[in-house]
Order: C-alpha cells, then sequence, then structure tokens
C-alpha cells in the first residue's frame, strides 16, 4: 500500500511554509507606506517606519525558531530598499528592488522548466531530503513543470500590477498592491500549483515523498 493518502492531506502550503513569509515580507513595505504618508510624504519618515518594523520582524522570526541566514537576508532587503529611495529622492523606489526580483524571479523559473530542472521541484525535493531523486521520475518531473508555471504567473502578475504604478509615481497604490500581491497571491499560487501537480500525477503514483517508485514502475512499463 503506498502513502499516496498522506500525500493528498499535505500540501504544498504545509511543506513550503510560504504563506507566514510573504506575511512577514509585506510589513516593511506597508510601513513605509504608511509612513511616508503620516509625516507629510517624507521618504525619511517612510524609511524610519520600514526599518523600525523590519527590526520588530527580524527578532519575532528569530524568537520563532527562523534560520538566522533568512531573516538577515530580508531585513538587508529592506536596508536597500531603503538606501535606494535616500538615494534617488523617489519614494516609490523603496519598491524598485521588489520590481528586479520579481522580474528575475520570473525569468529564472523560465529557463529551470526550459532546462528541465524546475524550481518547484528543486524546493520541494530539498524540503523533503531527496536531493535530484525525483527528476528520475517523469511523471513527476512533468507535474513540477507545469507547476512551475503557476509560480511564473504570480511574478508576471505582480509586474503587470506594479509597473504602470511606479512609472506613475503611486506611492499609496504601490504600498497598496505589495499588500494585496503578497500573502494572498503567494497563498493561491501554492493552492493552484498543488492542484496541478496532484492533476498532472496519475492515479497510481505514490506521491511526492516517493519519487524512485514511480521512475522504476515507467522504466518497467511496454514502450
Amino acid at each position: 500500500m503506498t502513502s499516496r493518502g498522506a500525500d493528498d492531506r499535505e500540501s504544498l502550503a504545509d511543506l513550503l511554509g510560504g504563506r507566514r513569509g510573504a506575511i512577514d515580507a509585506t510589513l516593511p513595505p506597508v510601513a513605509f507606506g504608511a509612513g511616508w504618508l503620516l509625516t507629510g510624504q517624507s521618504i525619511i519618515g517612510g524609511v524610519i517606519a520600514a526599518l523600525v518594523v523590519a527590526v520588530v520582524v527580524a527578532g519575532w522570526r528569530l524568537r520563532r525558531g527562523d534560520r538566522p541566514r533568512s531573516v538577515l537576508i530580508g531585513l538587508l532587503a529592506v536596508c536597500v530598499a531603503a538606501l535606494i529611495a535616500l538615494r534617488t529622492g523617489r519614494a516609490t523606489d523603496f519598491f524598485l528592488l521588489q520590481l528586479v526580483s520579481n522580474a528575475a524571479s520570473a525569468l529564472a523559473w523560465i529557463v529551470s522548466i526550459v532546462v528541465r530542472w524546475p524550481l518547484l521541484g528543486v524546493v520541494v525535493g530539498t524540503v523533503l531530503g531527496q536531493r535530484t531523486r525525483w527528476r528520475r521520475d517523469p511523471a513527476l518531473l512533468r507535474a513540477y513543470s507545469r507547476g512551475s508555471w503557476v509560480w511564473v504567473g504570480q511574478y508576471v502578475i505582480r509586474l503587470l500590477v506594479f509597473l504602470p504604478l511606479y512609472f506613475a509615481d503611486q506611492v499609496v497604490a504601490l504600498t497598496a498592491a505589495r499588500a494585496a500581491l503578497t500573502w494572498p497571491l503567494v497563498a493561491a499560487c501554492l493552492a493552484v500549483s498543488w492542484w496541478v501537480i496532484r492533476r498532472s500525477l496519475p492515479a497510481d503514483h505514490p506521491g511526492l515523498r516517493h519519487p524512485a517508485a514511480q521512475a522504476k514502475t515507467t522504466a518497467n512499463s511496454p514502450q
């Protein structure tokens, strides 16, 4: 008897925990927008608010056991965004790093699918301690490739919304869009990509945790 039933009860959100991190990442940009608005559209006011919230979030993440390197990267990203805005004198440039990050992420995920190393498989395989065993399972490789397109879609959606607001200097709208398209979009992406993976796998597939079993079945099946 396979453990497919256990996989059915387990979701990508359970495996990756992306929603919690997305909520944490939303707070500093929202604080920047609120600080900028409440201090009479002062970039310094927005930066101070964002940094204070970022430090509080970093302390909270460390207390709940998150990896120090991950916490430091999140804090560093806020500091870099703040420096960019202070350097250029444009409040919207606080969101420039987010725009570049989404464009780079979309490109990276597309390339990973094209070269048959879908990043969704890489991430889940790493979390499950499988290294590259999932790639020996054609069904899993195909499912991860299809699921990865959902992640490409979330980055493209953000760019389509953020870019016009950025070029129009809409700080408040950018702040609202940053909040609306972070945690809710990540949650939707996790759910949809999980649905795509499950729909892509054969009914008798043993699940994400057992890639080698399907590979053996496929290898022994008639061509």
